[in-house]
């Protein structure tokens, strides 16, 4: 079951969602709408290894935009930072933004219950398209989770993405073991 916006209300009023910061009118009918922080980084090498540590550039959207071209992968990151400690997260697209052809994630469009950071956007285009820090890039909705939680993400050991921060982060992969 999806919360819906009055649902949205009442858990950031208990403290089981966090939003920050937060803007009412960014809160749709049963999702909240979340903008591109100002950061963007894209791999070091054309040629990534899933086994080694992909090394990334950061480099900030300039206040007249940035172009994306196809056949490049961006990481982005939300403005929003979000914590969610009852709820399964999951990050989509924006109609709009889709319209523009662009993608947000490649596949990592669900949270964990107890994810507390920033998202990193997976961004692809299908022609370029200038983008903004501060644009509504996508949104997020609220899952209920059936059954009590053994251990939330921000408290698991081999958690890969529970620093804190304000800019993209690279694939962990290579933290795996395969």
């Amino acid at each position: 079951m999806i919360l819906s916006d009055k649902r949205i209300l009442e858990e950031i009023e208990k403290g089981t969602i966090i939003i920050e910061p937060f803007r009412d009118d960014c809160l749709g009918t049963n999702s909240y709408d979340v903008h591109l922080g100002k950061y963007l980084a894209t791999y070091k090498d054309r040629v990534l290894d899933a086994k080694a540590h992909n090394q990334i550039e950061h480099f900030e959207i300039p206040k007249d935009g940035y172009i994306i071209h196809p056949g490049t992968l961006y990481l982005g990151v939300t403005l929003e930072y979000t914590e969610t400690h009852a709820h399964i997260p999951f990050l989509e697209g924006k109609s709009s933004t889709g319209r523009l052809g662009i993608d947000i994630h490649a596949t990592a469009g669900k949270g964990d219950v107890g994810f507390c950071n920033t998202w990193t956007l997976e961004i692809s285009c299908t022609q370029p398209v200038k983008i903004y820090a501060g644009m509504p890039i996508g949104q997020l909705i609220y899952f209920m989770v059936e059954g009590d939680i053994q251990t939330m993400y921000n408290n698991k050991e081999n958690a890969k993405y529970s620093n804190k921060t304000t800019k993209p982060v690279e694939s962990m992969m290579w933290k795996n073991n395969f």
